[in-house]
């Protein structure tokens, strides 16, 4: 009888070896896609909140169009002026404000003016939109010493030198 049980032991030990062999041999094929590692969502918001952004600033040029600097601008910038804005689901500037400036009350004013001639902006993505259907933002405005503009969001390659 003991013979009989270790023989049944042993027979159930192959058994399970062979299972697992065959289990081991078997390929699965995943769905197609199932491989593709997802983008996380902060990546998709931050590639649409810089294409949004690139809309805007070409609304502001448009809107703009003698203040805007062409070509490059000077090494040394007459000023640099962060405006906040906040945008509702329609595009509407509904605040603005001097975020950080050098002090220039006309690059300000220009900057602020702008923004406002330039609303209603283009309707932002859905998913950029917080809970109150508003999307805050932050752009730079480049002035050289005539008072002409790049926004940072899309501005040509600074100067190095200065002339």
């Amino acid at each position: 009888m003991t013979s009989n049980l270790k023989i049944s032991h042993i027979a159930r030990i192959a058994l399970a070896l062979s299972i697992a062999a065959t289990i081991a041999a078997c390929t699965i094929t995943p769905p197609p896609g199932a491989l593709e590692t997802p983008k996380p969502a902060a990546a998709l918001n931050s590639a649409t909140l810089d294409q949004y952004k690139m809309r805007v600033a070409q609304q502001i040029f448009d809107r703009n169009p003698s203040l805007v600097l062409r070509g490059t601008p000077q090494a040394m910038l007459r000023s640099l002026v962060v405006v906040a804005f906040t945008v509702d689901r329609s595009g509407r500037v509904i605040h603005s404000s001097v975020y950080r400036t050098n002090g220039d009350d006309e690059t300000e004013a220009t900057a602020l003016a702008s923004l406002r001639r330039a609303s209603p902006l283009p309707t932002p993505p859905a998913r950029l939109l917080d809970g109150n259907g508003q999307l805050e933002l932050f752009e730079d405005w480049l002035f050289n010493d005539n008072g002409r503009f790049q926004l940072r969001s899309a501005h040509s390659p600074q100067a190095t030198t200065i002339d």
